[in-house]
């Protein structure tokens, strides 16, 4: 079903608008605080982000798999009988699972659940360079300013205003922007799997299969972190809440209001996160990072 679809299908129904739009708020705001719930997992517990990465996705694969089980059990095995199919789904495996996950979850490391969800925001300019290349085209005056903004945001997180250092940590920002640019190959690699397979039924897969593949490199149960009842429960809200239940929620949502609408409301992500990490980790942000951050979420409006 196309975007176009989409628009005129909740433009007579705003029902269906004002619904997608709290599924993609309530999603953004779930991934936002698993940031800082993956930030304390990290910081206090000791949970290699690795580790994390293997964890998570094999257990919301599963949860991705049973859901599809139960809703759509035709697409489910009409996928895994589809060989032409399982090329295009370990690509996506490696680069929209994988690499998303372990380049997130390392920036967070590196720097703090607010910034390296702001960075992650900078898919849009991975996904502007896709659009004016594959259409051979300059970005327009719009686009223009969306880029400097971005450029500028980021140069003054990264160096606090101070061009003559690196506040932020130099593997923090490779990190960011790996993850950006994993993010934007997100929105655009899974796009005809998904069309016939289902949302459920491709995150099922992919995160099963990223889960699975980090297996041999990280194996889990050699090194299990030492985690008391609250480390429990934080492992328990990243897996249902931050992950199966982020992700199904704001996917649910671009079905309702759309790719561009779902982008917009998004920005809520950061925001939940910075907020989230100075009420609960005690972050401290300076006025030159709430500057970036605002610089970039603009950015978020002007490139679309």
């Amino acid at each position: 079903m196309s975007e176009k679809k989409y628009v005129s299908t909740f433009e007579r129904a705003p029902k269906d608008l004002l619904v997608g739009a709290a599924l993609v708020l309530v999603g953004g705001v779930m991934w936002g605080c698993n940031a800082t719930v993956s930030k304390e997992l990290m910081s206090s517990y000791h949970v290699d982000p690795m580790w994390l990465a293997c964890v998570r996705g094999l257990l919301a694969g599963i949860l991705y798999l049973a859901v599809a089980a139960i809703r759509t059990p035709h697409l489910l095995t009409g996928a895994l009988h589809e060989r032409r199919d399982w090329p295009r789904f370990l690509a996506c495996t490696l680069v929209c699972v994988l690499l998303v996950q372990v380049a997130y979850l390392s920036t967070i490391d590196w720097t703090n659940a607010g910034t390296a969800t702001v960075l992650q925001a900078l898919n849009l300019l991975f996904v502007l360079a896709f659009m004016c290349i594959r259409g051979r085209r300059w970005p327009d005056l719009r686009e223009s300013i969306g880029v400097a903004l971005a450029f500028v945001g980021t140069t003054l997180i990264a160096t606090g205003g101070d061009l003559s250092t690196l506040r932020l940590p130099a593997m923090g920002l490779i990190w960011g922007l790996l993850n950006a640019a994993a993010t934007a190959a997100m929105g655009i690699m899974p796009v005809r799997i998904i069309a016939r397979w289902g949302n459920m039924v491709v995150n099922g897969v992919t995160f099963t299969l990223s889960g699975m593949l980090l297996l041999f490199v990280v194996r889990p149960w050699a090194h299990m972190p030492s985690f008391d009842a609250f480390g429990l429960l934080l492992m328990a809200y990243t897996v249902l809440f931050g992950t199966f239940g982020a992700f199904g929620l704001y996917l649910a949502g671009v079905m309702r209001v759309g790719a561009i609408r779902a982008t917009m409301l998004g920005t809520v992500e950061p925001v939940a996160a910075t907020v989230s990490s100075v009420l609960f980790l005690g972050a401290i942000f300076t006025p030159t990072d709430l500057i970036g951050f605002v610089m970039i979420l603009v950015m978020v409006f002007l490139v679309r």
